[in-house]
């Protein structure tokens, strides 16, 4: 560990948080704190809020920095506990109920992270599937308090989330294959293990059931109708997930130029994979030619798993340095009853547990795969894994707190998004099917801006536009674009737009930050010419980490 004390202050807010967010430490991998929940009742966020403010005043009173590294170990924790300590002030914990990221679904995937190797291990899943009632009732009481503010989130929301808890209530729960687990692990007493197990996952979704009740019955009576939230709220959010503050009516009008462009380059690509061809004609092809699917869910995963590892074997210490701690990356796929698409979970902060790419798939197969392509380097190899993986293996500059806990969406999905145009630069999409599936991304990334911004701050269409010009957003408006230009399945971009509606502000993290990546990938090169070295950018990018936009860009051009 460095010598500044901000390093050693780091690692007490890192242990300070895992004890008021322990479902948090489980998804970092910080073991010690895996019997129990946080609490988020009224009365806990207080005792939160109290607790990062002791901490905001132990860091202004840290010394002087004496180095850049000092400066930024300084700089992100100042702004990491500011920003949650804003979010208490201006009442977001009490309206904390969306379709992918509110506390209902991290109860739920915690349980896809716990370890369940040991006798212990187990223990501590039963603990908190027998205390789950507990936290759904503090949760509750915030929820509750903000009904009584007039802060009753929109009725897309509650009736989302409602289906998600009756899936995690009913016979299809995934608690249930708990038992498989158990079965596997061949631990000594296994049968009072297992019959312990059973009490404790009846249980579990006897909390998820009353938790859909509770959403039926007291809490939908006072949603909303409207999904928007406002330029104030939004422009506020924004800034938490991209590290900087945008204009929106700019940003607005950017999207639809990258959309515009995007949908010329994928007509051309289109009529490759269909001589000739539209892009409708193209993704008719791309459906249903047996030779480009997955028949099956293991089929998919292999596909997927031997992607990573090539491109593993291959870019690194050639294109990038990657540490031998993240050489490997497994690709899993994620109980039913969430949102639709792939994410990442990063390595134990010991590395023991490697990084994984998790997908949520609807049906048994077959399975388009030429979408998947690049997300597979987008949400793995060289995208979010190699990105965590560097910014967690860099203990010797990097803060504790900035390895493990901050993580910035506009510089964090910016990288990963980057990384599938790398790919792309790089010959690894390496078929015109690949090709149209990345522009698909990057169209799906473009229609989130329009989606998102234009929607809650209920902008129109611009006139002049192929698509519904002059016309208000509308959900169904919303789904459509995504069909229509972001090739995605029906059920896929209802499921989109609904989080997008939920989670305002970080849908567009993912474009802007890409831009902020090339942006500033153009102004170093123009500056150092000849000098300019595309792998030692990259590595000085993750080696600052996914701070915020602002602070990577000074940290870089300075």
């Amino acid at each position: 560990m460095p010598d500044h004390p901000i390093y050693a202050l780091s690692s007490t807010i890192v242990d300070e948080l895992c004890v008021l967010l322990p479902d948090e430490a489980t998804y970092l991998g910080i073991a010690g704190h895996d019997d129990r929940w946080p609490d988020l009742s009224p009365a806990g966020y207080d005792t939160i809020a109290a607790k990062l403010g002791e901490l905001r005043d132990q860091v202004d009173a840290v010394a002087p920095p004496t180095s850049r590294w000092d400066a930024l170990a300084i700089a992100v924790a100042r702004t990491m506990l500011d920003e949650e300590l804003d979010a208490i002030a201006t009442d977001d914990h009490l309206r904390r109920l969306n379709s992918i990221a509110s506390p209902s679904q991290d109860f739920r995937e915690t349980f896809d992270h716990m370890n369940r190797e040991t006798a212990e291990a187990w223990d501590n899943i039963m603990t908190r599937l027998n205390t789950l009632d507990q936290a759904f009732a503090g949760y509750q009481a915030s929820l509750d308090l903000g009904i009584e503010r007039g802060l009753a989130v929109a009725k897309r929301q509650v009736e989302t989330v409602i289906e998600q808890a009756e899936v995690m209530a009913s016979g299809e729960s995934p608690l249930l294959a708990l038992h498989d687990s158990l079965s596997a692990a061949e631990l000594p007493n296994g049968d009072d293990l297992a019959n312990r197990l059973d009490a404790a996952v009846a249980a579990g979704r006897s909390a998820f059931a009353d938790f859909a009740e509770y959403l039926r019955t007291d809490y939908l009576p006072h949603a909303v109708t409207s999904d928007a939230v406002g330029a104030a709220r939004y422009v506020r959010n924004a800034a938490q997930f991209l590290g900087t503050t945008i204009d929106p009516a700019e940003t607005y009008a950017w999207g639809w130029a990258e959309i515009a462009e995007l949908r010329s380059r994928m007509e051309e690509v289109a009529a490759e994979i269909a001589p000739g061809g539209t892009i409708g004609e193209a993704l008719e092809v791309l459906k249903s030619d047996p030779a480009r699917l997955a028949p099956d869910r293991e089929s998919f995963v292999r596909v997927i798993a031997d992607r990573e590892s090539a491109a593993l074997d291959q870019l690194a210490d050639t294109h990038f340095d990657v540490p031998d701690t993240i050489r490997d990356v497994e690709v899993k796929l994620a109980a039913p009853g969430g949102s639709l698409g792939a994410y990442y979970v990063g390595p134990s902060e010991d590395f023991t547990r490697p990084g994984s790419v998790w997908w949520s798939l609807e049906g048994d197969g077959p399975f388009p795969l030429y979408d998947e392509i690049t997300t597979a380097y987008h949400e793995g190899f060289p995208g979010h894994h190699l990105q965590v993986g560097v910014q967690m293996s860099h203990a010797e500059q990097l803060s504790r707190l900035q390895r493990l806990w901050v993580w910035k969406s506009g510089t964090g999905e910016g990288w990963a998004l980057y990384a599938e145009r790398l790919m792309a630069e790089l010959g690894y999409l390496d078929s015109p099917d690949y090709v149209f599936g990345w522009l698909s991304a990057q169209m799906l990334r473009a229609c989130r801006v329009v989606i998102d911004i234009g929607s809650h701050l209920e902008y129109s269409i611009p006139t002049g536009q192929p698509f519904h010009a002059g016309e208000e957003w509308s959900f169904e408006t919303a789904t459509q674009m995504l069909v229509d230009y972001a090739t995605l399945e029906p059920a896929y971009a209802a499921s989109e737009v609904t989080r997008y509606y939920g989670w305002p502000g970080q849908a567009i993290s993912y474009k802007v930050g890409e831009q902020m990546i090339l942006d500033t990938r153009d102004e170093l090169l123009a500056a150092r010419g000849d000098d300019f070295d595309l792998k030692v950018f990259h590595a000085d990018l993750l080696g600052v980490g996914p701070v915020g936009i602002d602070l990577v860009r000074q940290f870089l051009l300075d």
